[in-house]
């Protein structure tokens, strides 16, 4: 795998900005905003993100809601893929398949489009944050309930301490930026 630039995810993760206590009271929230306000730092996390997968046959990129969608539909074009929305519950206009996954204060749904990818069409999973894992985990269930091979799992930020690569076993999953 082609290893991310240490001097790009250097200058990316000093564009990241720490907001206490968002949410809620404890919590100390990662906020791409400013990144994502810097043409050149989008640029350089894209291509951090697409380019160990140049190569691999990738047909579609998904994208978690809600900040997965930016990140996702530009690593898309950048592969020149097609782009999967993956969302909340009741948000796709058209027949759906649905994956609930647990939450620390109860549950939640995830949905994709029935027809969104083939069977064995290879995709790459996208989102800006690793956190516990229920997200991505729900999405890759997807996908492969859609007989799509998950080549691997693409994030900007990944919060270590919370473990979310464990419930992505199998699977290359790539961080650009951890705390």
């Amino acid at each position: 795998m082609i290893a991310a630039d240490p001097k790009i995810v250097s200058r990316l993760r000093s564009l990241i900005r720490d907001v206490p206590d968002f949410p809620k009271p404890g919590i100390l929230f990662r906020d791409i905003t400013p990144l994502l306000g810097d043409p050149q730092a989008m640029r350089d996390a894209i291509e951090q993100i697409c380019n160990p997968y140049r190569d691999a046959q990738i047909s579609k990129v998904l994208g978690i809601e809600s900040r997965g969608f930016l990140l996702g539909a530009l690593a898309a074009v950048e592969l020149g893929v097609g782009f999967v929305p993956v969302r909340k519950a009741g948000k796709l206009p058209a027949a759906c398949i649905s994956e609930p996954y647990a939450l620390e204060y109860g549950k939640d749904c995830l949905e994709v489009h029935r027809d969104a990818v083939r069977a064995s069409e290879k995709v790459l999973v996208v989102d800006d944050l690793l956190a516990t894992g229920g997200t991505a985990s729900a999405t890759v269930t997807l996908a492969r309930r859609l007989g799509a091979q998950v080549t691997a799992c693409a994030f900007l930020i990944e919060l270590s301490d919370l473990g979310g690569r464990k419930r992505l076993p199998g699977i290359d999953v790539l961080t650009l930026i951890r705390y």
